[in-house]
């Protein structure tokens, strides 16, 4: 998943509601020119930052609707988040849900978000700051609706029945169109708050998600992981190595496949990996290490399921690499982390 990829998603859609008001791609470009925004790369730049608060506002502008925002949380997909949703689809419960969250949202449309435990439950707090008070508005409305359609896929029916206690506070006030947040959220909403945050209640954070997958889980959380080392990697080739391999894991690709997938030849890749001062097997071998011991860790598969997730023919083979990487065993590291 690029973070440019899922911007594209979001201002495709955001196009289609506009078209559905009547306002085209040109228009809404048009006038992101005249508000001073350059509109070129603009479906790379969506996020809390000045020009997508202006994209939010220039948009919701255009098409006259108060509730732009809120519509387009809710068509918003969690698939169209890429790994990022797919690592959310795979948590075992709404706590870990959270956590990821607060690692990985402000790689996407979303703002960073904070927690803070608070009689045994849990204020998730959205860090939305920049902007005017009607762009910081509009880009609440359009989180708080996306979290809302998220938790359906994520939880279904079941949440409906366990979101007893659950409140959304937002930090402006009321606004003519709040009927339609009663339809949306389905839970009590306070305006005129200090800040913009769910509380979760601890029964809420122990939501099983009806996905949840913990081997899944492993590998679409180091994706998501690729991609925010990535953000800032100066080791690009690097990098592309380490998320090829991290989204084939289970059934890994080797260094042709690698090279196809990057459009240079096995030669070219073997160099510019020698440029970053490591090689193939290097970063092979660090993948496999990095998903042996979040496996470990974090699952209760066997070792010999393990050895198998990480292309290892024999068992026996498994355990010696892990040994060399380590310096224990499969066995001792589990109990390690266990204790």
């Amino acid at each position: 998943m690029k973070v440019n990829q899922v911007h594209y998603a979001f201002f495709n859609q955001l196009l289609q509601l506009l078209a559905d008001a009547g306002v085209s791609r040109e228009q809404l470009i048009a006038e992101l020119g005249r508000r001073g925004v350059n509109a070129s790369p603009v479906a790379e730049s969506v996020s809390s930052g000045v020009e997508g608060m202006v994209l939010l506002e220039t948009a919701s502008d255009l098409s006259g609707d108060p509730s732009l925002m809120i519509r387009l949380g809710q068509e918003l997909g969690i698939a169209s988040y890429g790994s990022y949703g797919f690592a959310l689809m795979s948590c075992p419960n709404v706590r870990e849900v959270a956590r990821l969250m607060r690692r990985y949202g402000q790689v996407l449309v979303q703002p960073r978000w904070k927690a803070y435990e608070h009689e045994g439950g849990l204020w998730l707090r959205a860090g939305i700051s920049r902007g005017t008070a009607a762009q910081r508005q509009l880009f609440a409305e359009l989180v708080f609706s996306n979290v809302a359609a998220a938790s359906r896929t994520l939880y279904g029916s079941t949440a409906e029945r366990r979101a007893e206690g659950i409140e959304l506070h937002l930090s402006y006030p009321r606004p003519a169109h709040w009927a339609c947040y009663k339809r949306v959220f389905n839970l009590p909403v306070t305006f005129d708050c200090e800040h913009n945050q769910l509380f979760l209640p601890a029964q809420v954070l122990d939501t099983p998600v009806r996905t949840a997958n913990r081997a899944q889980h492993v590998v679409f959380q180091q994706q998501c992981e690729e991609i925010m080392r990535g953000l800032d990697s100066a080791l690009e080739t690097t990098a592309a190595v380490r998320q090829l391999l991290i989204e084939s894991a289970g059934h890994f690709i080797n260094i042709a496949q690698v090279a196809e997938r990057l459009h240079v030849s096995e030669r070219t890749l073997r160099r510019r990996l020698e440029a970053e001062s490591t090689s193939f097997r290097s970063v092979f071998d660090e993948i496999r290490d990095l998903l042996a011991r979040e496996y470990l860790a974090k699952t209760e598969l066997t070792i010999a399921d393990i050895a198998h997730l990480l292309d290892y023919a024999e068992t026996v083979n498994f355990r010696r690499a892990f040994v060399r990487w380590n310096g224990v065993t499969p066995s001792q590291y589990r109990q390690q982390q266990a204790a």
